[in-house]
C-alpha cells in the first residue's frame, strides 16, 4: 500500500483537469452491472476496460459515503473494499466470462484480504451481485473451480449484495493507462494484462488483440 503513494503526488497535480467518468448514455443505463473486489483498482480496472462491451469504473464498495475516500479507505478501518463497477453488454460478453475473467486472470481468490503486496480488508476478493441470476452463476462458478481444483488453496471470495459503491477519486481513474511505466504497474498490473491477451483472446477489444495467443475454455 505505501509504494502506492509515491504515485499519487504527482498523480493528484494532473488530476485538477481530470473529471471522473461522465455518466453512461440513458440507453446504456438498462445494462447490467456488478462489483468486483480483489486487490488494489488499479489493475482490476485495467484488465476489465481491456474487454470488450464492458465499461469499468474504479472505487469503494460498502461503507459509508462519509469515509469512501482513498487515504481513509487505506487505513482498513471503514469497511470498505477497493473495487471496480462493471456495466457490461449481454450482447458482447456474458456474466460466465466476466467471472472466467475474474477469478482466473484479474486477481487470487485464495488471498485472505491480500492481494499481492497489499495487505487489508479493504484488498479482500468479493463479488457484489446486483441479481439473484449474479449471485447464482457466482456461487456456481466457484463450486466449479473448487470441484475442479484448479487452485491448490481454498478460495476465500464472497459474494453478496451490494450495499453500495462510491467512485473513487479522478486520479485513479484509468491509471494503469495513464501510469503504464510507474513501478508497481509494471510490476503488478501489466502481468495480468499480457495473461488476460493470452488466456482470453476472444474476449479482448478487437484493437488489443494478441493475435497468436490461443483461447482458454471454462
Amino acid at each position: 500500500m505505501l509504494r502506492r503513494y509515491a504515485a499519487l503526488a504527482a498523480a493528484l497535480i494532473a488530476a485538477a483537469a481530470l473529471g471522473t467518468s461522465a455518466p453512461a448514455a440513458a440507453a446504456s443505463r438498462a445494462l447490467p452491472r456488478v462489483v468486483l473486489a480483489g486487490g488494489c483498482f488499479w489493475g482490476m480496472q485495467a484488465v476489465f476496460n481491456d474487454l470488450r462491451g464492458v465499461h469499468a469504473v474504479a472505487g469503494y464498495a460498502g461503507g459509508s459515503a462519509a469515509d469512501a475516500h482513498y487515504e481513509i479507505v487505506s487505513t482498513g478501518t471503514t469497511g470498505h473494499a477497493e473495487s471496480v463497477e462493471l456495466t457490461y453488454d449481454p450482447s458482447k460478453i456474458s456474466f460466465h466470462e466476466i467471472l472466467a475473467v475474474y477469478f482466473r486472470v484479474a486477481h487470487d481468490p485464495t488471498e485472505l484480504n491480500r492481494q499481492g503486496p497489499d495487505d487489508g480488508t479493504q484488498y479482500r476478493s468479493e463479488v457484489y451481485y446486483t441479481t439473484a441470476a449474479q449471485r447464482n452463476e457466482t456461487l456456481a462458478y466457484i463450486a466449479k473451480l473448487t470441484r475442479e481444483r484448479v487452485y491448490s488453496s481454498p478460495i476465500v471470495t464472497k459474494v453478496a449484495p451490494l450495499p453500495a459503491f462510491y467512485p473513487a477519486e479522478a486520479y485513479h481513474q484509468n491509471f494503469v493507462a495513464r501510469h503504464p511505466d510507474y513501478p508497481y504497474v509494471v510490476i503488478n498490473d501489466l502481468p495480468k494484462l499480457r495473461a488476460l491477451r493470452r488466456a482470453y483472446p476472444q474476449l479482448v477489444r478487437s484493437a488489443r488483440r494478441s493475435g497468436a495467443a490461443r483461447s482458454r475454455r471454462d
